[in-house]
């Protein structure tokens, strides 16, 4: 069987993105990482935010083997992923004004602490005002967005603004409007979106500048381990009961 062309292309897209964002967004994520380890060097705790797709890379830093322990998933019910039903819900309720608020309200989230708000386009509702209510109530927000949104398309907020106006950090993806990498004949629509694997991979750069911060200060990083090899499990029991008054993950502990 002679290998897909369309695959290799779709690599090759990924890869061509991943160098742009390491080449062009090297500063930013330093200055990210940067501001996770002052919080948790100060005894802050750490929130990772997404809605829909936006939301895989905002739980593949939760409860991680090779993760940040301190690292929560801030969930808003309905849009953590496409598990609910219609699916199409979860891209309403990213429209609904007010519902970040009362998310954040009823949250453990404090001054102090860092909001990492994952969305794509960041143009709707709920990624914008999980920002601006979270800078309201003292915490430090990074976005991690497409900058090419805010030049191409509208945002869905009456303020007109995007999630970019509302961060401390901002973290360009370089995904382009519509988040598809291939045409080809025979096919009407594009395809091949790469968001979730740039936006991952951005997402544990970010990560890894943190715990280079950490190092370089003295600090050993509240690191998990891998359940799956001998020792894991007492090693992360031991980290969650040290750090438990951090991780919301874990209720009970």
């Amino acid at each position: 069987m002679s290998d897909s062309e369309l695959a290799g292309q779709f690599f090759d897209a990924a890869i061509g993105l991943l160098k742009r964002v390491r080449d062009e967004e090297s500063a930013h994520i330093a200055a990210a990482g940067a501001a996770i380890a002052d919080t948790v060097a100060a005894g802050g705790r750490l929130f990772a935010f997404g809605a829909g797709h936006s939301s895989l890379a905002a739980q593949d830093v939760v409860y991680r083997a090779g993760g940040l322990a301190l690292m929560n998933l801030l969930a808003v019910p309905g849009t953590v992923g496409v598990d609910v039903m219609p699916a199409t819900l979860g891209s309403a309720l990213e429209r609904v004004e007010g519902l970040a608020g009362a998310v954040l309200d009823s949250s453990p989230a404090r001054a102090g602490d860092v909001l990492v708000i994952i969305s794509l386009s960041g143009r709707n509702a709920l990624p914008i005002e999980m920002a601006v209510n979270a800078r309201a109530l003292g915490l430090k927000v990074i976005g991690v967005t497409s900058v090419a949104y805010t030049d191409g398309t509208r945002s869905r907020h009456r303020s007109g603004g995007f999630l970019r106006d509302h961060c401390d950090i901002v973290l360009d993806s370089k995904i382009a409007i519509g988040d598809a990498e291939l045409t080809a004949d025979g096919v009407e629509a594009p395809f091949a979106p790469a968001s979730t694997v740039v936006t991952s991979a951005v997402m544990q750069a970010m990560m890894a500048a943190a715990v280079e911060q950490l190092v370089q200060r003295g600090i050993e990083p509240p690191m998990l381990r891998s359940g799956n090899v001998d020792g894991g499990h007492e090693w992360n029991g031991r980290v969650m009961t040290e750090y438990r008054d951090r991780i919301f993950y874990r209720h009970g502990s």
